[in-house]
């Protein structure tokens, strides 16, 4: 399909240009990883803001995990995605009144740093699974939790989210005593003026607490297009990268 000027038509130019952006993320993601002899982590390109046609052309382009980070934008993509074999991963700061809606779609929270969060993400899984068993549907599987933490940056204070590094253990026992969750690891942003590999170092800390607690919860979320690099070399399993992969933000009316 042409515009009539010569021009590519505005989808095969979008898809050009996801193409062309992935690879990079991809190639700057394997080099990190050969590095320093890691296995390449995860990618979840986080799409908030961003249309559900882009979607459908990242998972042309081999993309399955996507993040977003607010319920009303997230819902309605996973709902007229619904045919895609997607994997929605949450990563934004979520109210408690959220809960009900976010488990119907998400298969993972990367921001659980609350017991209230906890408790609330517990009764929306049991209910959600009474709604399946009464529509004939199948069980959903338990619902990935990443404990997210606040990290000392030393220059300014994190409006960003997280709990205190000491409630990693009372956390972690929270989540894995609740029903229908599953204790996946941690996660975190790097501080705003501080180096990203120190605070990656902090947050491998804290998951040596939270697997004491649970052995299996290894995940580490970390890593964004700034610092993917850096969190590679910290050992992240999970990278959620989205300006590198997606773009300038496109304007919000």
């Amino acid at each position: 399909m042409s515009s009539g000027t010569g021009d590519p038509a505005p989808d095969l130019a979008r898809a050009r240009d996801l193409d062309e952006r992935l690879r990079g993320v991809r190639a700057r993601i394997s080099r990190a990883a050969a590095v320093e002899g890691r296995p390449e982590p995860e990618l979840i390109v986080v799409t908030k803001y961003f249309p559900a046609s882009d979607i459908r052309i990242l998972v042309d382009l081999g993309v399955r995990d996507v993040g977003e980070n607010r319920d009303q934008e997230a819902a309605a993509k996973a709902t007229e995605l619904r045919d895609l074999a997607l994997t929605w991963h949450f990563i934004g700061q979520l109210q408690t009144n959220k809960a009900k809606s976010v488990v119907r779609y998400a298969h993972s929270v990367h921001s659980v740093d609350r017991n209230a969060l906890i408790g609330a993400l517990g009764k929306a899984m049991a209910n959600e699974q009474a709604r399946r068993a009464g529509a004939g549907l199948g069980a959903r599987p338990d619902l990935d939790c990443f404990l997210q933490f606040a990290l000392d940056s030393g220059a300014q204070p994190d409006q960003r989210g997280g709990a205190l590094p000491r409630d990693a253990a009372e956390l972690a026992e929270a989540v894995v005593g609740t029903a229908g969750l599953r204790l996946a690891g941690v996660m975190a942003v790097a501080p705003l003026g501080a180096p990203p590999a120190a605070a990656f170092q902090q947050l491998l800390t804290i998951s040596a607490a939270v697997r004491a607690v649970e052995p299996s919860a290894t995940a580490v979320s970390a890593g964004m297009s700034g610092d993917l690099e850096e969190a590679v070399a910290a050992g992240a399993t999970h990278l959620r990268i989205g300006s590198d992969v997606l773009g300038p933000r496109p304007a919000v009316g």
